[in-house]
């Protein structure tokens, strides 16, 4: 595919490497998140692991916090994030693509983060910084899982907890190959290169 004149060839190969590795199948979504270093940080463990696309759910007054350029690392630009104004309408088009859904909770329920299969078409929920995942989110999943702690304190901010689910998921695919070629269509290939190109 050619390139703009006004991108390197350097530049080119280095996006188009990045793109092959994208996952599809592989998203967060974190719900009324409201300060804008944890929602950066989120961002960038999206684009350091391959997700091609991330989901906020902003419900009621909760609003999408400004992102400074510096905090999210230029993340926002090679992630493509999408907003929603309810869980429902975020998990019912999240369903339609063949997600199975799962929120972190600490609960009777819950499974450790190593025992889910995240080779499958997965989309992890955080909650906010106070109250973890809304009940609502929680009765809609597909499931809930914890990641081990050892320690007395037993949580991690959203950010950590979204790294670290990541890099599992990041370990989990290597092992499988699915990093190893393109999940993407060559037609829905060629389109998101060529708008990486503008970016």
């Amino acid at each position: 595919m050619p390139h703009p004149t006004s991108i390197t060839p350097e530049r080119a190969a280095k996006l188009r490497s990045v793109l092959e590795r994208r996952q599809p199948s592989l998203t967060v979504v974190f719900e009324n998140v409201h300060d804008p270093h944890n929602v950066s940080a989120v961002l960038r463990s999206c684009d350091a692991t391959g997700v091609l696309e991330a989901h906020g759910i902003y419900t009621g007054f909760q609003v999408f916090p400004e992102l400074g350029r510096k905090s999210s690392g230029s993340a926002r630009k090679w992630v493509d994030l999408h907003l929603h104004d309810s869980v429902d309408e975020c998990f019912s088009q999240l369903r339609r693509r063949g997600f199975r859904i799962y929120t972190t909770h600490m609960s009777s329920d819950a499974v450790s983060l190593y025992d889910v299969d995240l080779t499958q078409p997965v989309a992890l929920v955080f909650g906010n910084e106070h109250s973890g995942v809304s009940d609502e989110a929680r009765a809609l999943a597909d499931g809930n899982f914890v990641i081990p702690q050892m320690g007395v304190v037993q949580s991690l901010n959203i950010s950590v907890a979204c790294a670290v689910s990541l890099y599992e998921a990041l370990r989990q695919r290597q092992r499988a190959g699915l990093y190893h070629h393109s999940a993407l269509s060559e037609e829905d290939f060629a389109e998101r290169l060529n708008d990486w190109y503008q970016r």
